[in-house]
């Protein structure tokens, strides 16, 4: 098939590209808006608008969702298809997402069971997966030297959130302030389940958007504020609170290597070690450290985010917060590892770092379960049969 590929330079393009043309296909990309992010709506539609009277795709696709490609391509009579690798995605809510040439694919399914009624014919749910010919080609290259440096005993590569966090505009020892953190108080205690957009009553959700400036809304969208203040504000809060608290313990428990382009001053106690490259670094740690931590961002309600593929993908041993969905795909204890407390965490991770034959087990158990399984080959060939 002819697919036609709007970037944006996610970091998952690359990959899909590959596997897509591995695949037998043939992939033509419109790579505008990973170097000019001013382009706006305008700019898109005439992108994909004039690459459509050029020349006949089989389909459009891009990572995530883009409202007026979606309109472009309904106006062409050609398929969008699009798969949602991230949360929250507020361009969701766009009018758009009923398009009948819409093909939408999401990653996590409390997600899907959200939008699925809005386009029942055309939104699917489809977990992520890793591309194995890269990754295991990777792992051949790992040198003495990168043996050397990337090796640790806990490893977080990462956002700590801190710079994605509207939710630190609200100021003030107020009612609303005090129920809200109370609210993430709470959230931070629970895993698997989110809670956060049931707290929010009409009077908080007014009162919040007087204090604080509030996401708007495009004018063709279901304006879902309740959905924006519990993902955007209080759900990246509990993200940014969750990862400080517990890399704070972490490091002051165990030696941990950090690697973040976040403000890591309030973590002194981590050995800081700059930023890893994306697509030829972070794989070589995930498979040189002996935990690998992932705290799941909040809004991302019940799937399984792209990190814990990417260290599957690695062989490497995984460490996450419990997600609902993780059941579905591994045996927990057996081909991955969760925490559902602080203290759980701390305790797993000690018990791993002294039975290390089993945390060797446990990676290989992973890495073969999601290769054998839930590769990108074999999700995208999923998605391929479904568009």
């Amino acid at each position: 098939m002819d697919i036609l590929f709007y970037r944006y330079n996610s970091i998952c393009e690359p990959d899909v590209i590959r596997v897509m043309e591995r695949l037998g296909h043939t992939v033509a990309e419109i790579t505008e808006e990973m170097t000019n992010k001013e382009l706006g709506p305008k700019g898109q539609m005439d992108l994909v608008s004039e690459a459509l009277k050029r020349k006949a795709y089989h389909f459009v696709f891009s990572i995530n969702f883009f409202p007026v490609v979606s309109e472009v391509c309904n106006i062409f009579h050609v398929p969008y298809a699009c798969w949602i690798v991230d949360s929250p995605v507020m361009e969701l809510y766009s009018h758009s997402i009923k398009n009948p040439w819409n093909r939408v694919f999401l990653f996590d399914y409390g997600l899907y069971e959200e939008f699925h009624q809005k386009n029942p014919e055309g939104i699917f749910y489809l977990p992520l997966g890793a591309d194995y010919a890269r990754l295991d080609a990777l792992m051949e290259t790992i040198t003495e030297e990168e043996k050397e440096k990337f090796s640790a005993d806990v490893s977080f590569i990462g956002s700590l959130y801190t710079e994605k966090c509207p939710y630190n505009q609200l100021q003030g020892d107020t009612y609303l302030k005090g129920y809200l953190d109370g609210v993430i108080e709470a959230q931070l205690k629970v895993y698997g389940y989110n809670f956060l957009e049931e707290c929010i009553t009409d009077g908080i959700l007014k009162e919040f958007k007087e204090a604080v400036p509030f996401y708007q809304f495009p004018e063709r969208a279901d304006h879902n504020d309740r959905a924006a203040m519990a993902h955007l504000y209080l759900g990246n809060k509990v993200t940014e609170q969750e990862r400080l608290r517990l890399l704070k313990r972490v490091s002051e428990t165990y030696k941990l290597d950090l690697y973040t382009a976040s403000d890591f001053s309030p973590l002194p106690k981590a050995n800081y070690r700059g930023l890893a490259k994306t697509t030829t670094e972070m794989p070589k740690i995930f498979h040189l450290s002996r935990i690998n931590l992932n705290f799941t961002s909040k809004p991302i309600r019940t799937g399984l985010p792209l990190r814990v593929w990417d260290i599957l993908g690695a062989g490497g041993f995984v460490l996450t917060n419990y997600q609902s969905e993780i059941p579905e795909y591994f045996e927990v204890g057996k081909e991955l590892e969760t925490y559902a407390s602080e203290e759980e965490l701390i305790d797993k991770i000690g018990y791993y770092l002294e039975h290390e034959g089993l945390r060797q087990e446990i990676a290989y158990n992973g890495y073969q379960k999601a290769k054998g399984q839930y590769s990108l080959e074999l999700r995208l060939q999923q998605m391929l049969g479904r568009i």
